[in-house]
């Protein structure tokens, strides 16, 4: 009799354990998965009793929560519209958030860690103290001017994107992809009209929900000069120094001449490399780029940034908005070896090439800024929901070094050059020193020219103040100009903004 009783006995002792391990399991390891999932109506519910907090702009809300009466108490708006869509992201209700709403959700919902002083006054007051505040180092106008240049420009381009930087520090001015999108309909509490606005969206082969300045690469055309050039005075070709041009070239191993953009372009069988970077001299560069060699090229564009993998726009530490890797290519045979066609080819932006119009204002401002690249960031500083504290102040910081102050000089005075006498002639401000380099880029055999931009502006003081990339996909005839006259509008807003004549 006690057999039976014993061996029941240690069955229910399992049945029990059983159950406190799966208590445990459901309490310790998947309780935030069930808190959290978009099936959990009453976590629905409560996310929405506590307000949001602002994600802000020059004292500006452009995303902010209003009281609605209805189940879910707040709702997310978004009065900035399209102009902010790419950087603010959105918060819906059923799916995932994106941009700054999504890297800096737990601040601006009020469950960063923190704010939980607010959150144990709150046990005792009974209130929801709302989520904190978001700073953005945009500048107003620079961002208004952006879309409405980006959106308005003169070539019909349909497909592009905008980003200035202020040199000194890495804080985003402006950042505008095209074509963008309204983020209040996809925060709608109507889950039908918001899922609907999304896929119309996701539909659209024109990809308005990409963010072409941060996760788009292409072929940069001639604004990659800069690089090689960069190359080319760090192994002692001087602005003066000679080399070889010409209306027409053919690298070794490949039956294709490489030409200039136009009859006009350095004719003479030598100039120097400023002539060939003020005058965009595809000859000129095609052969310094298989004199330095593939190991070069590659070393110093990595230098200013290509290939990283790990770089994100947000705060100045870990998280924020994520950047695609910009490449150069391998430049070889397919048996390894270095091509020299394919060396030519790369060395005008073109072949493997691939950059972000990130990386193209970072080019631009380590040059402006003495060589000294500062880490890009957006966000500027967070504040308590009673905006009495600060739990963040961006401190900018370096990121790299990509070139030497002599040599920072020596691009600088080339691209000022390009601005003044040469193909970038329409980003020019009137009392500022610019510089800058366009580039014209192959996007394929049957469709039209990408056109590109990139520059700086600099001060009577010899302050970098803005660094800027603007790129037009398939802007076809005119497209770089086009660049050049945006960007130049876009750096004299964010000199205005911040106080320069």
């Amino acid at each position: 009799m006690n057999a039976p009783l014993r061996r029941v006995g240690v069955v229910v002792m399992i049945l029990f354990g059983l159950l406190f391990a799966n208590l445990n399991w459901i309490q310790g390891y998947k309780a935030d998965e069930y808190r959290n999932s978009d099936y959990n109506g009453r976590v629905q519910v409560a996310e929405y009793e506590r307000k949001r907090g602002n994600i802000e702009v020059g004292g500006t809300a452009y995303a902010l929560s209003k009281e609605t009466g209805g189940k879910l108490r707040f709702q997310r708006t978004y009065p900035g519209g399209q102009t902010y869509a790419h950087v603010l992201g959105y918060k819906p209700v059923n799916l995932a958030e994106t941009g700054i709403e999504r890297t800096e959700n737990d601040f601006l919902a009020g469950t960063s860690n923190q704010l939980i002083a607010n959150r144990v006054k709150d046990m005792f007051t009974g209130e929801e103290t709302g989520g904190g505040n978001v700073l953005l180092t945009l500048s107003k106008r620079a961002q208004d001017t952006a879309f409405k240049q980006l959106r308005d420009n003169q070539v019909g381009a349909s497909k592009g994107a905008a980003i200035a930087i202020d040199p000194r520090t890495g804080a985003v001015q402006a950042l505008v992809s095209m074509p963008s999108f309204d983020p209040s309909p996809l925060a709608s509490h109507d889950t039908n009209e918001a899922a609907a606005a999304y896929n119309q969206l996701e539909k659209d082969p024109d990809r308005p929900l990409a963010n072409r300045a941060l996760s788009e690469t292409l072929p940069p055309g001639s604004t990659f000069k800069v690089v090689v050039a960069a190359a080319a005075l760090e192994s002692g070709i001087g602005q003066q120094t000679q080399i070889p041009a010409g209306r027409s070239w053919t690298p070794p191993t490949s039956g294709q001449p490489i030409r200039n953009a136009a009859e006009g372009i350095c004719p003479e069988p030598q100039v120097t490399l400023k002539e060939a970077v003020t005058e965009s001299c595809n000859t000129g560069f095609a052969q310094l780029g298989v004199r330095l060699g593939a190991d070069k090229l590659k070393e110093k564009a990595r230098q200013f940034g290509f290939e990283q993998e790990d770089l994100t726009v947000g705060q100045l530490g870990e998280g924020g908005l994520g950047v695609a890797a910009s490449r150069t290519g391998e430049m070889a045979a397919p048996g390894g070896a270095t091509d020299p066609a394919a060396l030519a080819q790369s060395s005008i932006g073109q072949r493997d090439v691939r950059m972000t119009p990130l990386q193209g204002a970072l080019i631009a401002a380590s040059v402006a800024n003495g060589g000294s690249q500062m880490r890009p960031y957006l966000v500027k500083q967070l504040l308590a929901p009673d905006r009495t504290t600060s739990y963040y102040t961006a401190k900018p910081r370096e990121l790299r070094r990509p070139v030497s102050g002599q040599v920072a000089s020596d691009l600088r005075d080339m691209m000022v050059s390009v601005v003044k006498n040469g193909t970038g002639q329409k980003a020019a401000i009137d009392g500022y020193t610019v510089g800058g380099k366009t580039g014209t880029a192959q996007s394929g055999p049957d469709t039209p020219d990408h056109g590109w931009f990139i520059g700086f502006a600099i001060d009577k003081n010899g302050n970098a103040v803005s660094a800027v990339c603007v790129e037009l996909e398939r802007a076809g005839k005119g497209g770089s100009a086009e660049a050049a006259r945006i960007a130049g509008r876009i750096m004299q807003a964010a000199i205005a903004d911040a106080g320069g004549r």
